[in-house]
Formats: structure tokens, sequence, C-alpha cells
């Protein structure tokens, strides 16, 4: 099988933008990579020794329990990188990242990236810095979020968060995996599931999802997907065409309710 091979332009956001002088010294040290599904790329307590591009893709940020119980906390995508803990002086991080969708990227070694973030251009190292408050705001208003609202909401929030990172309607996710990326139990994800199906927002087959009906889902989101979001836009991760066009008032769903002249809440509370 041939060797994947460096694909210019780039579509990681990060590698993408860099100023013509850094991209010449780093783009000769990047090494090209194929992730498959549940691959491992850190595990929590080891050195980091490489980051990662994702040029398609997710990776999922897991913390596992005393009782083995796994929960997301955070995703990367094209927009970053994996491995951040090494680039702040922390060697290390407690979590694991996890590849959730297969795809491609590249890998550096972290020693060699962290030298070239401190001796090179000021705007390579905001490109760095925008990375870690983007992953900070997803954390924060993801941990809010988990405590705040509804399983639908927040199916809701995680498959748009796929969509925009994937850039394709059809994601091969299973339940185990959306339990997982909620906090959640498996059979609350079948539920949440439904309920969005029904409604005519996604189709949820075995081990894949396919998203129906985009702006119908943004509305049946929790505020959240909007602030998390438009920061990673505000940040220039995201392009402006990629902001949701709608205002956060009209994100909540509640079973049952009519929402701003909408029927998605009563179609949702209809089949709940």
């Amino acid at each position: 099988m041939e060797s994947p091979k460096i694909l210019k332009p780039f579509r990681n956001r990060i590698l993408a933008s860099l100023p013509a002088p850094d991209a010449a010294h780093i783009t000769p040290l990047l090494s090209p990579r194929v992730f498959k599904r549940n691959q491992t790329l850190h595990d929590p307590g080891q050195m980091i020794e490489t980051i990662y591009f994702l040029e398609d893709g997710v990776c999922s940020i897991v913390v596992t329990m005393e009782d083995g119980t796994t929960v997301e906390v955070g995703i990367i995508g094209r927009e970053g990188l994996v491995g951040m803990a090494a680039l702040l002086g922390a060697g290390h991080s407690p979590c694991r990242n996890l590849i959730q969708i297969a795809g491609s990227g590249y890998a550096i070694k972290a020693k060699t990236f962290a030298e070239h973030c401190h001796n090179g251009s000021s705007q390579l190292r905001l490109l760095v810095q925008r990375g870690v408050q983007g992953l900070f705001t997803q954390a924060t208003q993801t941990a809010a979020c988990n405590g705040a609202h509804e399983v639908e909401e927040r199916l809701a929030r995680r498959l748009l968060m796929c969509h925009d990172r994937m850039q394709a309607d059809d994601l091969p996710i299973t339940h185990e995996s959306l339990a997982m990326m909620l906090g959640t139990r498996r059979a609350s994800v079948t539920v949440a599931a439904g309920i969005l199906q029904k409604a005519g927002l996604i189709e949820h087959l075995r081990g894949h999802v396919r998203i129906v009906d985009r702006k119908g889902l943004e509305k049946a989101a929790c505020e959240c997907y909007s602030v998390i979001h438009n920061e990673y836009v505000r940040l220039g991760l995201f392009s402006e065409a990629q902001r949701p066009q709608i205002p956060p008032a009209s994100l909540a769903l509640h079973r049952g309710v009519m929402l701003n002249g909408s029927n998605l809440g009563k179609r949702i509370g209809e089949v709940a």
C-alpha cells in the first residue's frame, strides 16, 4: 500500500494558517498518518511525545472514572491540534486522546514543534493559543451543558459539533460512542436519538447517523452549541460561513413547548 503523502493546501486550520516562514520549517517535519476508530493517541499520565494535526476525522478527549465509566470532555478535529499539554509545559495530560471518527492527518515530534512555537513567529504562537482558548471554551461550556440541559438538546449539540468538523452529513457514530460523548446511559441516547429522528432532524441507523435537517438541528440544540461554535469562529478556527444563524433565545428545546413560533417543540413533545 502506498504511504500517505503530504497534501497542500492543508485542511487543518492551524497548518493552513501558518505564515510562510513557519510553514517552510514545519512542513518537512510532518509525518502523514491514518487514524483508525478507537485508536488511542495519548494515554492519561503518558508523556506526550507526538503532536497530531487532523485533516479529517474527530478525536475525543475522554476521562475514565475508577468504576470504568468513560466521559467525553471535548473533541478536536481539523480546527486544532491534539497534544496541547506538551506546549503548555505540562508534558502530559490526565485525559485520554482517542480517535472517535477515523480520518487522516499529520504527526510531529512534540519537542520539535514546541521549539518552533518558542522560536518561531508570533503568529504561530497566536494560532496555538487560539486552539487552546477554543478547547477551553468547549470544555467549560460542555461541563455546564451536561448539568443543565436535556439529553436530546445535548445530543443535537454534539452531532452539530461533529458535523462541523467532518463537513459531511453521514457520521459513523454508534450508540455506545454517543453515550460516552454525553456521559449518559445508552438507553437515554436511544430515546434522545429517536426524538430527533421522529422530528425529521436525523436518521439514526446502526453505527451511523445522518444529518437530515441541519437548521432544524441547530434549533433543537441548546445555546451551548452557539456559544462554542461562535467562539471558534471568533478565533478564526472556523470560517464565518459556518456561523449558525440561530439566535440564542431560539435554541432552547423543551418537550411539548412551542419555540418562537416553530412547531419543533410540539413535534418533539409528541414523540417523547
